[in-house]
Formats: structure tokens, sequence, C-alpha cells
């Protein structure tokens, strides 16, 4: 047993150790009161903002919270970013944060979180009409979750800030918030060990863009009408899985120079022209997938044939791969391939696995990808008879993609009824929108 002499010791010294003075303290809305009650508190303390509007910029260098109980704001005036931090151990919550200046190279923002910072916590604010949302710039284990993030209209898209932009910021964790207009929805770079969950964006180019950074997840996003959902490049081992590309234009998924990924259970549908492409990316484990309702189902190319792919769905594609090369492409692992929605499949021995293999091109298909001129022929007997011989000598066919297990039913991906109701709205929408300078490729100005 502890000597009372020796615990009283020890009690004193955690007494002298912990800040004397840490307490909840009222800041009223009021000119200067934000700035000065920040420049006297204390490690620790609270700073509860009145309701109204607060002057910003501010800087928080100390281990302290801000709590705008959702009734405060705190305007910048169009100068530089409005909440930015230098310390550890620093909260921003529940605050409505506006007026951030238009410096891109300064990388305005509503909140800025600069190197020098750790252990960061941003959370449930109304971050509204700044150049970025977010700057998550060099600290260690940021965490960004719950906010709303509405990004500006006032330049061509390209032109904007990121919702939220990580660079070199290892830990950082970006969950459940919701982010619209503005150019990203979450820009990555350089940033290894990251988690980015639950994020809804709409209205922007690419949802997720995100490179060089190693060993992450991104998982449970949703990306609803974008130019391009999720880009993913110049990356390993990162797990990509239960995300929703719905409506988007270009893209849902592509894969660029991203090696020894796990790529399961996402769901792209509607719209794109390509539901899924991948460029020079290797070893990765694509399965459970559900590709549906675009031009292109699958387009791989550069290289990219030592992938694993098994157990998706391709449904009501045009094409539902594209594949120009020579080489033999088996899409079926362990005895299980996928599913294709045009593949007039049998199953007589009951066991899931069709009779037959399925190959989703032939050489005609080829020759249409190579010289775009030949769909004039589409109809003559010529080519009638090209796929009559190719259906029945299948030694005449190229190399391309065979799959030797293709399955009889395919897998589902469950759309809550709310993020439908924004599909459809989302759709809806691009039937009737004029082209802008960001519907163009965008990956053309990378």
């Amino acid at each position: 047993m502890m000597r009372p002499v020796l615990l009283l010791t020890l009690l004193l010294l955690g007494g002298l150790c912990a800040p004397l003075s840490a307490a909840e303290r009222l800041v009223p809305a009021e000119a200067g009161a934000l700035a000065l009650a920040i420049a006297g508190a204390d490690p620790g303390d609270v700073l509860i903002l009145a309701p109204g509007r607060h002057d910003g910029p501010v800087i928080l260098d100390r281990p302290v919270t801000l709590d705008g109980q959702g009734q405060a704001t705190i305007d910048a005036g169009g100068t530089g970013s409005v909440v930015t931090i230098t310390g550890h151990d620093i909260t921003v919550r529940d605050l409505i944060l506006t007026g951030s200046g238009s410096d891109h190279d300064a990388i305005d923002s509503g909140v800025q979180i600069t190197r020098t910072a750790s252990r960061v916590l941003v959370a449930g604010n109304q971050i509204l009409g700044n150049l970025y949302g977010v700057d998550v710039h060099g600290p260690r284990d940021a965490t960004v979750r719950g906010n709303r993030i509405l990004g500006r209209e006032d330049h061509h898209m390209n032109s904007r800030g990121n919702g939220v932009y990580v660079w070199n910021a290892p830990g950082t964790v970006i969950e459940d918030n919701d982010i619209r207009l503005g150019r990203d929805g979450i820009f990555v770079n350089a940033s290894n060990d990251g988690i980015f969950r639950r994020n809804l964006m709409r209205d922007l180019r690419f949802a997720v863009h995100y490179m060089y950074a190693n060993n992450s997840e991104v998982s449970g996003n949703v990306s609803i009408g974008n130019t391009l959902g999720f880009a993913l490049m110049f990356s390993n081992r990162i797990t990509v899985h239960d995300n929703l590309s719905l409506g988007d234009r270009t893209h849902g998924l592509m894969l660029n120079y991203a090696n020894n990924a796990d790529i399961r259970g996402n769901l792209v549908r509607g719209g794109a022209e390509k539901c899924t492409f991948i460029y020079n990316a290797h070893r990765n484990l694509i399965y459970d997938n559900r590709f549906e309702g675009c031009g292109i189902g699958i387009h791989f190319t550069a290289g990219s044939e030592r992938n694993a792919i098994t157990g998706n769905a391709f449904v009501a594609n045009r094409t539902q791969v594209k594949y120009v090369g020579t080489k033999h492409v088996e899409w079926s692992l362990e005895g299980r391939g996928n599913y294709w929605s045009d593949h007039p499949a049998f199953d007589l021995d009951g066991n899931g696995v069709a009779d037959a293999r399925f190959r989703p091109n032939d050489l005609m298909d080829h020759i249409l990808w190579s010289q775009p001129a030949a769909s004039l022929l589409m109809g003559a007997p010529a080519v009638q008879m090209i796929r009559w011989g190719q259906k029945h000598f299948p030694a005449s066919l190229p190399g391309g993609v065979l799959d030797s297990a293709p399955l009889m039913r395919p897998v589902t991906v469950i759309v809550p009824p709310h993020i439908a109701a924004m599909e459809a709205e989302a759709m809806a929408a691009a039937r009737h929108r004029k082209m802008t300078d960001e519907q163009f490729d965008p990956l053309t100005s990378h």
C-alpha cells in the first residue's frame, strides 16, 4: 500500500503540473474581444463564443478549445485564413467560419493547420465561402470531423480551392464531412497513413484526389454528380472499400500508378464515361464491386494486366470491358469470376458459376477502338461474318479478357434512400447542364 506521505507528494506534484486556471470563459461578440481572450487564455481553457460575429483572422498557438455552440461566427473579412492553428491539442468546434482571403499561394482557408501543430480536432463547424475549407498542412494526427464545407462559385472550377487539402500530414483522419462546391472535395498529396471515410461530396471536380499517399484508407465515402469520383494515383498499399460514385460524369474510380491496393465493395453507377479506369496499376485485388450503367464498365491499359479481378458485377454498361492488347488476361480467381449482364449463361449443376466461359470483347472491338472510323461498317455483312466466325472458332480470337468462371448472380451494393434521392437530383440536373470548363477531361491540366 502506498504511504500517505508519498501519496500526498504525488498529488501535489500532479497539481503543480496541471494548469491552475483552466476554465470555461465566455467571449462576448465585440470588436477585438476574441483576440484578447486567446492572448490571455491558459492551457486547457474552453473559450465559449457568444452568439454573433467575432473578428478574425485569429491564431491559436496553445492548447485551447474554441466553441461556438452553433451560433457564433468568426469572419476574417477577406484577409488570410479565418483560424490558423500552430500549436498542440487544440479544438475548434461548432463555429461558423467565413471570410477568408483569396490567395492560393498562402492557401487562405476557413481553418489552416500548420506543420508546427499536432493533435488538432476541427469538428462540427459550418465552413462557408472560403477559398479552401480546411488546410491540413504538415501537422501530425489531425482530425477533421463532421463539418459542413461549402466552397465558392466565383471562379471557374479549376481555379477554386479544395474542401479539405492534406499535405505531408501523417495520421490525418477526415471523416463524416459534407463537402460541396469548390475544386476537389479532398485533395491528398504526399501524406501517408491517413483515413478518409464517410464523407459526402457533391458538385466538385474530383471527390477524392489522391497522390503519393501510401498505407491509407478511403472508405464509405459518397461522390454524387462530380466530374470524377475517386482519382487514386501514385500510391501503394491503399484500401478502398464501400465507396459510392453516383452520377459522376467522366470516371467513377481511377487507379493511376496505384499498386498493391485492396479495392472492394464499391459501387459506380450511372452516367460516367468509364466506371473504372486502370492505368499502369499492378498487383491490385479488385473484388465484389459493382460497375453499372456506364459507357465503359472498366478500361485498363498501359500494362495493367497484373491485377486480380473477381466477384465484380458488370451491369448494363454499353461496353463492359475495353482492353487494347494482345495478351490473354484471366479474370477469375480460385474458381470465382465476375457477373456479366450480357452473358447468356446457364448453370446446370447449380453451383452459382456459369457453365460457359465469357469473353467480353472480340476482334471487331479492337478494330473499332484503334480505328474509330470503322464504326460506319458496323452493320456490314462482312463484320457480322467475322463475329460469327469468332464465336464458332474461338482460336481465331485475339488476346484479351477471358472469364473462365463467370458468376450467375451480381453482387448488390445498397444505396440509402436519402443518397438515392440526391443521385436522382444530380442525374436530372446533368440532363440540362450546359458545357462548362470543368466538363472537359479533368486530367489534362493535372
